[in-house]
């Protein structure tokens, strides 16, 4: 048979082969029907579809292309929801059209299955000297590249045998469906294991690349995992592996700091966690310490210092809060007038680890998130609540504090204070009804719960600046709290930019404003690192008042965002 003819440097694909073979062939067919079945067989259009396939997908495959995502579903949900109830435009109502069809959905859904799948190359046939009394084994090869295998090993106390500890959700093993927890590993790349650590066997791991033949005896058959809900948690603290000697295998470790949301992926081991920062495109879990495991080891530790027991009397410290020091007309009440009652044994017993959380967004003509600003006595609380006091009044307020104090002639009820007696004041402390209260000169002062209410249900943001211990009382699912924490910069920053400052003495009857002294200063700075060491993992925000102006700015920004934008809220604010 004659060679096919073809361009210069152009090689005929199959289907082009195809077609040229009937006119080819015909001199050679001698038969009328032989020729009439070529033609036929050669011209039907779904052998044409099949071979045009065939072609398309050695062309990808020879490209080896590699999915962008394997969450197409998940990210198309996640779009729908968030443009949905959106003033939107006639183009954006389509494509929410679009996403919500069946067939669109599927397709995802199918994109997705593919691009997680792993293609494997064929099992190699099973070993013909295996003994006839030897255990059932599996022959299990994957292809390693530079992720790691995600799966753990030990060695069993009693028998000795090396079995894999645990399988890390969304590695190359758990996505692979062949390992399982229980197996007992015998030989990696042909080389036997029953001698060798696990350290040994983890080094021989790392060092193979390409496909990594096992050969495993099947633990206990397990059963079929059900589908958990997820679970995120706010880490209230740093971890790094790698400075931690308690973990079983520091390369299967996930690093994070406080404040980072995790996702759960599994509590099976009641020591170590398997979770992934949430929004990380890697799928591996990493191992964290779980819950009871991290409570213990913190308990065990030295505890940190707590801040000082502050005294409610006329003669303080320069590091006593002032209260009420807004718009109030009574200047020598305008010093420190009250501490609220502080349990530190309370205190001793937090111990802050993971916070279980969900993600919130305000709903409009819902009522606003109450705002707590935190921060050492002379870090600027009061100018930055008068700011936005001033930028806007109709939509920021401050609570009416209640005194057992007489009215003075130019003051009126509701107005500077809320005059109540002396017994029912103490009635109202007994009962819990305040946040923060304290002693002045004979008479009592306090922010009372329901004067926090009162601006809440008049739909107005309420400022309030509190001791951090009382941050605490605050988190609940009526207030749902954002803590910002207004720090200080150094004391070097803070003789430049405080030189000419007033701070409000306190220390005679008079109340009168006095420069910075050094001593205020290192207190300032010293009070600041007290509050972020014991009190760190309630603070949503923390803007460093270096200057007024872009602190300010920095605290409406953020403000701006609590509104309008989706945050991540304890879970017991959500769900009753």
């Amino acid at each position: 048979m004659p060679a096919l003819a073809t361009g210069a440097g152009h090689e005929p694909g199959l289907y082009e082969l195809l077609a040229a073979l009937p006119s080819q062939l015909q001199p050679h067919v001698s038969r009328p029907e032989d020729n009439a079945f070529l033609q036929d067989m050669f011209g039907e259009r779904s052998l044409q579809s099949l071979v045009k396939i065939h072609e398309r997908l050695q062309h990808y495959e020879e490209s080896k292309p590699v999915p962008v995502l394997d969450s197409a579903a998940a990210l198309a949900h996640e779009l729908s929801e968030e443009l949905e109830g959106k003033s939107v435009n006639g183009d954006v109502k389509e494509l929410l059209k679009l996403l919500a069809k069946p067939h669109v959905k599927s397709l995802l859904t199918v994109h997705d299955t593919v691009a997680r799948k792993s293609y494997d190359p064929e099992l190699p046939p099973l070993p013909e000297d295996i003994d006839d009394d030897e255990d059932s084994v599996k022959i299990i090869r994957l292809v390693k590249n530079k992720e790691p295998l995600g799966a753990t090993i030990r060695r069993d106390e009693h028998t000795g045998a090396i079995l894999v500890a645990r399988i890390m959700r969304g590695g190359a093993a758990d996505r692979s469906g062949l390992i399982h927890v229980g197996d007992e590993l015998k030989e990696v790349n042909g080389i036997p294991v029953d001698d060798k650590k696990p350290e040994e066997i983890i080094r021989i791991l790392a060092q193979s690349q390409g496909a990594i033949t096992f050969k495993v005896v099947p633990g206990v058959k397990e059963e079929a995992p059900t589908k958990e809900p997820k679970v995120f948690v706010k880490a209230l603290f740093d971890y790094d592996p790698k400075d931690d000697k308690a973990i079983p295998c520091k390369e299967a470790g996930l690093a994070f700091k406080k404040g980072s949301i995790l996702q759960i992926m599994s509590q099976d081991d009641a020591t170590w966690w398997q979770a992934k920062i949430e929004g990380d495109a890697n799928p591996r879990a990493g191992l964290i310490p779980s819950k009871q495991f991290q409570e213990r080891r913190f308990a065990l530790r030295r505890p940190v210092a707590t801040l000082p027991l502050q005294r409610t009397s006329s003669k303080r410290s320069s590091g006593f809060r002032r209260s009420f020091r807004l718009s109030r007309r009574d200047k020598k009440t305008n010093k420190s007038m009250y501490e609220s009652k502080k349990s530190e044994m309370y205190d001793m017993a937090d111990v802050p680890t993971y916070e279980e959380v969900t993600s919130y967004r305000r709903q409009s003509g819902a009522k606003h998130r109450l705002v707590v600003l935190v921060g050492p006595t002379g870090v600027g609380l009061n100018e930055l609540k008068r700011k936005l006091l001033i930028c806007d009044p109709q939509h920021f307020s401050v609570t009416i504090p209640h005194t057992s104090r007489a009215k003075k002639n130019q003051e009126s009820d509701g107005v500077e204070y809320h005059f109540i007696s002396k017994n029912l004041f103490e009635t109202d402390i007994h009962n819990n009804k305040f946040i923060e209260y304290g002693e002045y000169k004979g008479n009592y002062y306090g922010t009372s719960l329901d004067s926090i209410r009162s601006v809440l249900s008049k739909n107005k943001v309420c400022l309030l600046d509190v001791q951090p211990h009382t941050i605490k009382h605050l988190r609940t699912a009526e207030f749902k709290p954002f803590v910002v924490f207004v720090k200080p910069p150094t004391v070097e920053r803070l003789r430049e930019t405080r030189k000419n400052a007033k701070i409000i003495s306190g220390k005679d009857d008079k109340g009168s404003a006095k420069s910075f002294t050094e001593d205020d200063f290192q207190e300032m700075v010293k009070t600041a690192q007290s509050m972020e060491t014991q009190y760190g993992h309630l603070f949503e925000k923390v803007i460093v008042n270096d200057d007024l102006s872009a602190a300010f700015s920095e605290l409406r920004l953020a403000l701006k965002k609590v509104e309008t934008e989706t945050h991540w809220v304890p879970v017991s604010w959500t769900h009753s």
